[in-house]
């Protein structure tokens, strides 16, 4: 599948999806392996196997193998993550951020692509699931590696498309049912 294939499955009332979806596709604001590794990174985060299978369709012929997994390794490493340090920013108790996580993270050391493509995916992700100490963290690390403003809220941005696209998808298989 494709990105043509997913807004064609995109109801009339998500117009504005559609939309967004064709400005992202044609979108050069990051480099290809930026973006389709985004493509495929939130894809999955957005648990929508639709739209998953559009994106990784899309991304698959612009990556490498290495890439390929390394955006998919970005999807999943942020799901552990966000999960437990959105818990540990939302605690009441602050003991817990003074416990190590015991969560195994080599993937982030070694991703297998440039590490600032990896932070981007995971940052993007991390917006998706709403981790505000991931977001934090991500986004202070390209930051620092010179990362433009601008690049790191498109890849934000791609990451709300993808979200909503998987929100307008299941609204119309729940119209269907």
């Amino acid at each position: 599948m494709s990105i043509d294939a997913l807004k064609d499955k995109i109801p009339d009332f998500a117009k504005d999806v559609r939309l967004n979806l064709s400005t992202m596709s044609g979108d050069e604001t990051l480099t290809p392996q930026q973006k389709y590794g985004l493509f495929v990174a939130c894809g999955i985060a957005s648990r929508n196997p639709v739209v998953r299978d559009a994106l990784i369709g899309e991304a698959a012929a612009h990556l490498s193998p290495a890439a390929l997994n390394a955006a998919k390794a970005a999807a999943t490493i942020m799901g552990m993550n966000n999960v437990y340090y959105r818990f540990v920013h939302l605690a009441s108790n602050k003991q817990y951020g003074t416990l190590p996580a015991k969560l195994r993270m080599n993937i982030i050391a070694n991703p297998g692509v440039e590490k600032i493509d990896f932070e981007l995916w995971s940052l993007a992700v991390s917006a998706i699931n709403g981790c505000g100490m991931c977001i934090d963290a991500h986004e202070a690390v390209l930051a620092k590696h010179g990362m433009s403003t601008d690049h790191i809220q498109t890849a934000v941005r791609y990451a709300s498309i993808i979200e909503s696209a998987a929100i307008a998808v299941e609204a119309a298989e729940a119209l269907a049912a």
